[in-house]
């Protein structure tokens, strides 16, 4: 059943081309409203599901997927603009790779398991928002003193995607350890 939550959340994967076409075609300002309404609609659609109760297995598989799709699509096309060092976009995405290969393994190696996001994982993406936000308002306003702020939230994205990362693999470590040691010996 189609929700107000995933009804917004296939809203912003639509959006997704549109931005990078904007991006593309140097329409840096529109690409920062529609980066931005993506954004808003994340946080909107998470507060309808849990007020209305439309939580959806659905949602919460589409809802992590439209935040990966925008955010590696966006650091992808700003680091090939060259706006955003590629550091840090290798960064971004091992560590998403890492954590997708991390769910497969799992998925098909061994019994399921409930993945939630961590706080460190939630705090990476508030950052890798901020980064992507403020590379765009670089674009748009070329005019305003934006290194020392992209910097910073360059730095800060590398230090928490890497904390995110490790914490992923060790979470994943200890719960492999522990299924395990459930398992009877044959």
């Amino acid at each position: 059943m189609l929700t107000v939550p995933n009804f917004l959340t296939l809203l912003r994967i639509i959006a997704i081309p549109v931005f990078l076409i904007l991006v593309n075609d140097h329409h840096y300002g529109a690409g920062l409203v529609l980066f931005l309404g993506a954004g808003i609609t994340d946080a909107v659609d998470g507060v309808i599901a849990r007020m209305t109760d439309s939580k959806s297995d659905l949602g919460a598989s589409l809802d992590p997927l439209a935040d990966k799709m925008l955010l590696i699509s966006s650091f992808i096309m700003l680091t090939w603009q060259g706006v955003v060092p590629a550091w840090l976009c290798i960064l971004v995405l091992t560590r998403d790779v890492v954590i997708v290969a991390g769910v497969l393994l799992i998925y098909f190696f061994s019994t399921p398991a409930e993945i939630a996001p961590s706080a460190i994982s939630k705090f990476n993406t508030f950052n890798e928002m901020f980064t992507i936000g403020f590379a765009l308002i670089t674009l748009a306003r070329p005019d305003l003193p934006m290194t020392w702020v992209n910097l910073v939230t360059w730095y800060l994205t590398g230090v928490t995607t890497t904390v995110s990362g490790v914490h992923y693999v060790y979470t994943g470590l200890l719960w492999h350890q522990r299924q395990g040691a459930q398992t009877p010996a044959s």
